[in-house]
């Protein structure tokens, strides 16, 4: 991972979410991301699970925050509060799962009406070491090109794509800061300056979760 430095020092700070039906794999594409391993055993993501990682874009250090979703309908409440101030939503869906891919529609409604108007989107066929696939990687992409979003076909086991997804996802927001496309003097856009934080009181929410919900 020689893209990435230690973590005290960044120009950006950016919060990422991760949506998706449940065992589609998102809490491994989080945990192969910001430590390399896997884990053989499924296990039901309770509210809200987080990590982080550096990535550096030119002459940027960017300090993205992370935050995994459950995506059972019973912690939806839980988790719909965690897409504000959000810069960027990794959507999820399993290839071998044709039925998690026919929900994406409506992860990407509920993007839209809770999240930023200013948020990436970008669409994940996880699980792509599979063999019995149901949806075909042109499927996948058709969809993406259809809604604007960038596209991976990833794998949390081997590790397939993942540093790509989250370090081109970066660059594209890295470009749009370019362009001034965010109003960086309001953090409602997930993104912050320099070493603030810029989810104090979620970080704080989230260890309540767990309390409750564990």
């Amino acid at each position: 991972m020689n893209d990435y430095i230690s973590e005290g020092n960044y120009n950006y700070l950016i919060k990422f979410i991760i949506i998706g039906d449940a065992a589609v794999g998102k809490s491994n594409l989080l945990v192969r991301y910001t430590s390399g391993q896997f884990k053989e055993e499924y296990q039901l993501t309770i509210g809200v699970e987080f990590g982080s990682n550096n990535v550096i874009i030119g002459d940027n250090t960017y300090r993205i925050q992370i935050w995994d979703t459950a995506g059972q309908e019973n912690f939806r409440s839980i988790t719909r509060s965690y897409y504000k101030n959000t810069a960027c939503a990794i959507i999820v869906y399993e290839i071998s799962n044709k039925k998690s891919f026919e929900n994406i529609s409506s992860w990407i409604e509920e993007c839209k009406n809770t999240a930023p108007k200013s948020i990436l989107m970008v669409l994940v066929g996880n699980k792509c070491d599979l063999d019995n696939r149901e949806v075909t990687e042109e499927e996948g992409r058709e969809f993406a090109e259809k809604n604007g979003m960038l596209f991976f076909e990833t794998s949390a086991k081997t590790g397939k794509n993942v540093e790509e997804l989250f370090k081109e996802s970066v660059k594209v927001i890295d470009q749009k800061i370019k362009e001034n496309y965010y109003d960086l003097e309001n953090d409602s856009c997930g993104i912050k300056k320099g070493n603030e934080e810029i989810n104090v009181v979620l970080e704080t929410n989230l260890e309540k979760d767990k309390k409750t919900c564990c």
